[in-house]
């Protein structure tokens, strides 16, 4: 059996797709594409998708991750062609390798998050961060199944940042973006949960529902401050190519760059 990685998109008008619209897109494609798929045994047998860490209905992402089983090898780049043509634009598939290690979930320790505040001034923006990064607490209320919950989202804030979108340009309406960096711990500290602390320690509230992208997911790197690709580790497993010549590059033209 052949375990495939994906990395997928959410992004324009399909960030409002909830968890379940999504994997019902997706196993469309699948039975679209001719996906070899291995399925779960008992009286209601199902394809072997496993989902990971899914973004909150509304917001966009550029790194939601799953993983399937094929009862037959596919190449990954060929399988993610043909999967990505069967989605709807926007749903994007748009990275696939090879299960070489263990543990797909457990790289996904932190993400980051970008998060846009129309009608919001950078200044403000930056004076409500670094309230929210000097408070030894800060404590947000959510609701629940149960009712209303409350609990402390700094700890889980590694990384909070405001920025102006377009630093050169002067007399637009005022929009500041925030770069948050948050571990995943429990209970899960969302992007939402940060607005409202930001709310709570600067009474910053923007006029408009801040627009909210998930641009990474990953293991959080403490020496850098960065979050690594989950991905990155299948590929380091992968074998080498014997196939190809190591003279090639050699023939390139003097002065010859990437595209």
């Amino acid at each position: 059996m052949q375990r495939i990685r994906l990395r997928y998109t959410k992004r324009g008008r399909l960030r409002f797709t909830s968890h379940r619209d999504f994997q019902r897109a997706f196993e469309r494609a699948l039975r679209r594409s001719e996906v070899p798929m291995a399925y779960s045994a008992g009286f209601t047998p199902h394809p072997k998708v496993s989902y990971a860490n899914a973004a909150p209905t509304g917001t966009g992402s550029e790194a939601e991750f799953l993983e399937i089983a094929l009862t037959e090898a596919r190449d990954p780049a060929v399988l993610r062609e043909l999967l990505d043509a069967s989605m709807p634009d926007g749903l994007d598939v748009v990275d696939a390798v090879e299960a070489r290690t263990s543990g797909l979930a457990d790289r996904l320790t932190a993400s980051v998050w970008e998060m846009r505040l129309d009608g919001v001034a950078v200044q403000d923006a930056e004076r409500a961060v670094a309230a929210f990064l000097a408070a030894d607490t800060v404590e947000v209320q959510r609701r629940a199944k149960n009712g209303i919950r409350t609990f402390d989202a700094r700890p889980a804030v590694v990384g909070l940042e405001a920025h102006d979108p377009q630093p050169d340009r002067s007399g637009d309406r005022p929009c500041a973006i925030l770069r948050l960096v948050v571990r995943h711990v429990t209970p899960a500290v969302r992007p939402d949960d940060v607005l409202s602390g930001l709310r709570a320690v600067a009474d910053l509230t923007p006029p408009v529902p801040a627009a909210v992208t998930r641009l990474a997911q990953g293991l959080f790197d403490e020496e850098s401050g960065t979050v690594t690709d989950p991905l990155a580790p299948d590929r380091e497993a992968a074998p080498a190519d014997t196939t190809a010549e190591p003279a090639a590059a050699a023939t390139a033209p003097e002065g010859a760059g990437s595209a």
